[in-house]
């Protein structure tokens, strides 16, 4: 957000509830103008066609070219999962992948599959996460008739939150993840400010509700927040099983 639009906000919002605090005061009753106003103009941006194509504004992670936005995990060289048409898939043992840039508040939608032919059972059946920050984990787990820990099940918040409802579509099917994140606020002595915050869309069903992470995602013990840096990168998993990925994008919300 530039600095005159960030500044009309500020101060449409001061205006807006100097006039309603002096009309509750003093009870006065407005006309509808007085709690108008008409500035910042929210910038124009092009819609995707469907809820699957990115907005003008987004920045594309993955789009079937390349994974030129990707580092590796362990050493940050070329990531070397594989690419086969548009689609993205895990080579397992090779390590998860990790964006370049970094992100804080965002919007960060992607379209993941689980192997069609089933292998395993519970946590060891179509597993994989995006870990945003590099801290808190969005579950991937293949949860069409697959029993597990709810709070480790598809669409959980790993460990903390399980889904609101199961919408896992069948082995070999993809499934969409529509994630909006808002990330914790810290003082500058490291006290938390306000939590991390999860909304989880999966397959166009809320499945996390505007949800408090308690801190980072821990697979044991109790989680707590340390300070950490506004923006990091976002995580892919490598969990060993061959998860497909496509239309990978994220749309950064100042």
């Amino acid at each position: 957000m530039n600095i005159s639009l960030k500044s009309g906000l500020l101060a449409g919002t001061f205006v807006f509830a100097s006039i309603t605090a002096i009309a509750q005061e003093k009870n006065i009753e407005l006309p509808p103008e007085a709690t108008e106003f008409y500035e910042p103009v929210p910038q124009k941006i092009e819609a995707g066609e469907s809820t699957n194509t990115p907005a003008s504004d987004a920045k594309i992670l993955f789009d079937g070219s390349d994974l030129s936005a990707f580092l590796n995990e362990k050493d940050g060289s070329e990531p070397t999962w594989n690419i086969e048409g548009d689609v993205l898939t895990v080579n397992p043992g090779t390590g998860g992948i990790v964006t370049k840039e970094n992100f804080g508040d965002m919007q960060l939608h992607l379209e993941w599959r689980s192997p069609s032919e089933i292998k395993g059972e519970g946590q060891g059946r179509g597993n994989s996460g995006v870990i945003i920050m590099g801290k808190y984990e969005v579950q991937i787990l293949d949860s069409y008739e697959n029993d597990t820990y709810t709070n480790g099940q598809a669409a959980s918040i790993y460990k903390q939150s399980p889904p609101l409802v199961n919408a896992t579509k069948a082995p070999g099917e993809w499934n969409t993840y529509d994630i909006i994140f808002t990330a914790p606020r810290f003082n500058e002595d490291g006290m938390l400010l306000s939590p991390a915050k999860l909304t989880v869309l999966h397959n166009g069903v809320v499945v996390q509700n505007n949800y408090e992470l308690r801190g980072p995602t821990e697979y044991i013990g109790i989680p707590n927040y340390t300070k950490h840096e506004e923006k990091l990168p976002i995580h892919f998993q490598d969990h060993g099983n061959p998860v497909s990925f496509r239309n990978i994008w994220v749309r950064e919300l100042e």
